[in-house]
Parts: C-alpha cells; sequence; structure tokens
C-alpha cells in the first residue's frame, strides 16, 4: 500500500488544530485553490490580497477535498488553527524535518525560474525529485511547494521571490537548504531597494536559511558578487562556489555559441572540460545551465547524467518559449518573453532576438513597461533603444507609460505603435502580423502581455 502524503493525525500534530475528523484520514494533496484540487485533497483557506479562501471552503468540499484548513468557520471536514496561512507554514515546517532530500534553493533577479527548471530536469535524470511549479515563489508559494514536499524524494528545488526587503529570509529559513543559488542581481523592484548593492543584499538574505556547512552557489558576471561574496562571509557561509563566463569562476563558461534555436558552450571546472549544448538560445540560458550543472556535482550527480539532462532542456512559457504557428513551410515564429523584464533580462532578449531571422517574413518586436524601477524608471527604459535597434526588428510596438522614455530614445519613424494598454495593442498588432513573421513579445507580467500572447497564438495556430 503506497504511503499517503500525510494522514490527517500528521496534520493536527504539524499545527495544532481541531477537527472531528478521523486521525487515520490520507490527505496526498494539498490545495490552496477549489478549482485545482489534487486526489485526496486538504483545501487550505489562505486569505490574499483579492480572495479570502474561507469564501470557497463549501465548493472545495463539494469538488472533493477531504478536509479544509481554515482559521474561521463551522461545518464539518474542518481543522481549524489560529490562522490558515501560518498553519500551511507549519505542515511546510514538519515536511521539510522529515525529509532526507538534498534541498537546493533558487533566487536571483533574473533566470531564477529557468535556473530552478534547468536543476529540476538535472534531479530527474538522477532520482525522485520536487520542485516548486511555475512562478510560486512568495510568502504563499513557497510554503505550499514545502507542504507539497513527498517524504521518500531525493532532491527538492526551491524558488524564492521577492519585491521588498526581508521577504527572502522567512522563506530560506523555512526552505533551509543546503544549496543556495543565487542567479544575478540587476535592477527588478529598484524602486524598493535604491540600488543595485541593495537588491544583492536582499538576494543574500537566503543565506539565512543555508543548512550548517551548505553551499552557496553564485553567478558571477556581475558587479555585485562582492557584495554577495561579503555577506556569506557575514552569514558564515563558508563553501562558496561561483560560475560564469568571468575569469575565475569555479565553472567558467568559454566557447559560447548561439543558433537560432541552441546554444553550445565548453565549461571548464577543476581542469576538466565539459561540452554543453541546450535546446535553446542564449548566453543568459548558458549561464543557467552551467548553474544547473555546478548544483548537479555538488549533490552527486554524475557529470555525463547532467550533461543528457540539459541537452533536452528548453525555454518555459513567458520566459523564452519558442513557438511555430500555421503551415510548417511558412510558419509564425513567437517567442514569448511575456512574464517578466527588466534591463538585464531585457537586453539578453534582445541579443538572442538580434540573431534570430524571420521564417519568410517581418521581424517585430512588442516591448511592455519594466515596472517597479522607481526613480531611474525613465532612463532605464531608454537604456534599451541600443539593444532594441541592434535587434534587427522592422517593426517596433510598445506597450504602457513608461515605454514613452524607449520611443523618444528611438527616434521618430522606429515605432510602428505605442499603446497604454496590452489590450488596445492586441488588435494593432493581430492586424499587422503575418505568417512568415518573426515576433518577440517582452514585458513585466503586470503588463498583461500573456493575454496578447494567446491571442497571437489562437489566430495564428490554425493552419
Amino acid at each position: 500500500m503506497t504511503q499517503p502524503l500525510y494522514t490527517l493525525g500528521d496534520i493536527l500534530a504539524a499545527t495544532g488544530g481541531t477537527t472531528s475528523l478521523d486521525p487515520a484520514t490520507a490527505i496526498n494533496s494539498i490545495s490552496i485553490d477549489s478549482r485545482e484540487l489534487g486526489p485526496d485533497a486538504l483545501f487550505v483557506a489562505v486569505k490574499g490580497d483579492r480572495f479570502d479562501g474561507h469564501d470557497f471552503v463549501d465548493k472545495a468540499l463539494e469538488s472533493g477535498a477531504v478536509a479544509a484548513l481554515v482559521s474561521r468557520g463551522e461545518g464539518e471536514k474542518r481543522v481549524v488553527v489560529a490562522d490558515a496561512l501560518e498553519g500551511l507554514r507549519d505542515v511546510a515546517r514538519a515536511a521539510r524535518a522529515r525529509s532526507r532530500a538534498i534541498v537546493v534553493g533558487v533566487t536571483g533577479s533574473v533566470g531564477k525560474t529557468t535556473t530552478k527548471e534547468a536543476i529540476r530536469v538535472v534531479f530527474e535524470a538522477a532520482g525522485q525529485t520536487h520542485a516548486s511549479i511555475k512562478s510560486f515563489n512568495n510568502h504563499w508559494g513557497v510554503p505550499l511547494m514545502l507542504a507539497r514536499f513527498p517524504q521518500d524524494a531525493q532532491f527538492g528545488v526551491f524558488e524564492m521571490g521577492m519585491s521588498a526587503p526581508d521577504e527572502i529570509r522567512p522563506l530560506a529559513q523555512l526552505v533551509r537548504p543546503h544549496i543556495a543559488v543565487i542567479t544575478t542581481v540587476a535592477a527588478a523592484h529598484l524602486e524598493a531597494f535604491g540600488s543595485l548593492d541593495g537588491i544583492a543584499r536582499a538576494k543574500a538574505e537566503i543565506f539565512a536559511g543555508l543548512e550548517p556547512g551548505g553551499t552557496a552557489v553564485l553567478n558571477a558576471d556581475h558587479p555585485q558578487l562582492g557584495v554577495l561574496l561579503d555577506e556569506a562571509n557575514a552569514a558564515g557561509v563558508r563553501n562558496v562556489v561561483t560560475y560564469g563566463e568571468a575569469r575565475g569562476a569555479d565553472w567558467r563558461i568559454l566557447d559560447i555559441e548561439t543558433a537560432a534555436d541552441r546554444s553550445f558552450a565548453t565549461v571548464e571546472h577543476e581542469g576538466v572540460q565539459y561540452a554543453l549544448v541546450l535546446n535553446v538560445p542564449g548566453r543568459h540560458m548558458v549561464a543557467n545551465a552551467t548553474g544547473a550543472l555546478a548544483v548537479a556535482h555538488l549533490a552527486g550527480v554524475e557529470p555525463d547524467v547532467a550533461l543528457r539532462a540539459l541537452a533536452g532542456f528548453g525555454a518555459q512559457p513567458g520566459r523564452g518559449q519558442r513557438l511555430l504557428l500555421g503551415p510548417s513551410d511558412r510558419p509564425l515564429l513567437l517567442i514569448d518573453e511575456s512574464y517578466n523584464a527588466n534591463t538585464a533580462s531585457m537586453t539578453a532578449a534582445l541579443d538572442v532576438f538580434a540573431a534570430q531571422s524571420a521564417p519568410g517574413g517581418r521581424k517585430l518586436l512588442i516591448l511592455g513597461d519594466m515596472l517597479e524601477l522607481g526613480p531611474q524608471s525613465a532612463e532605464l527604459h531608454a537604456s534599451l533603444a541600443p539593444a532594441v535597434i541592434a535587434s534587427g526588428a522592422e517593426r517596433i510596438y510598445l506597450v504602457g507609460t513608461s515605454m514613452a522614455a524607449l520611443a523618444e530614445a528611438l527616434g521618430p519613424g522606429r515605432v510602428a505603435a505605442h499603446a497604454q494598454t496590452a489590450a488596445d495593442m492586441a488588435e494593432i498588432v493581430l492586424n499587422d502580423l503575418a505568417y512568415g513573421d518573426a515576433l518577440m513579445v517582452k514585458g513585466s507580467n503586470g503588463v498583461g502581455l500573456a493575454g496578447l500572447v494567446e491571442k497571437v497564438r489562437k489566430r495564428f495556430e490554425d493552419t
């Protein structure tokens, strides 16, 4: 008989909750969304900014949840605790305490989800792996992912994000990683930190949760590496591994070559050279994969196993995913970078797009505002102009108020259209696109470009 994820008795022991249900009841999944319930689900009534899970308890139970973790309300199948979100954290702590897996925590301004996925792919080639899904990396996403951690998993990979100081520290203290990865430091959420050094120090909060004897894995290709090294030293981290193109990196990237849909590089570690091949273009993707290679080595995964796994690794939806839509002889190439944007990721994506030719038509760009950049926003948007021009885009569409600075920097005649919202831009672009074109879409998630991407897919998927 398969061991359940938890029994209800385990949940009661972790949370101190009360219930009239049988403690032997099996719990095999945990959800905070009444629309997405797994088998034998425990529904956790988390109160968010827009919704209160308590309003959906009855729906969750009617849909098959075996119990609901609540902080108020009456009825059957309830486990009552003082605070439902804290109850979820209690379950997460219990899951982490019982695990014997090698646990990795990943954060960074750019590339954390892609790097987390690269590590997941490598670990899955070596043993049972549990990893954060999507971008569940905040104050509820991390405990939810940790609470779902199977007891018999050999590896765990958890992503941690932030938009303000003191957000990563409590997440890292929940996850307690053996390996803490910081992908890079860039101007994301700059208005909350004031400087790149401030962002670096906030990312370094991950060291607060690092297990004794654990290792920090740091991208060496940014000016804030020194700040991270100082923070690691102050936190008592004695084991630090670096990766990147920088001279002296422990895992040094050499001889990068990128094609339209692939990347090749030599990676050197302790005098041994490895041939890295990826099923996705871009120097930044090579860096993400090299971070995963360093983590694999620390976790005891053989290099050939890791390299084979990475050879099949591709970009994720919203993060560089490439889609060929329509007829095979003249498709529309859609590059979906709609999930997030800051100056570093914008420049990296534009660099990749510069090397991309259209299947049989024009190159088009849709760029949306980079949000939360504070007083430097106009300057940072304008700074994209050289990379936009170098991308070779023949039609440039801009979305959002902050993109006015880029429009001005590009000069008259370069911008095909500038709209305030993605919805306003959708019809303009759909009427201009044609099979054979190559279109890249990139902007901060809050701009809503994912919806525009979906409209392009629906219009052009059918041949």
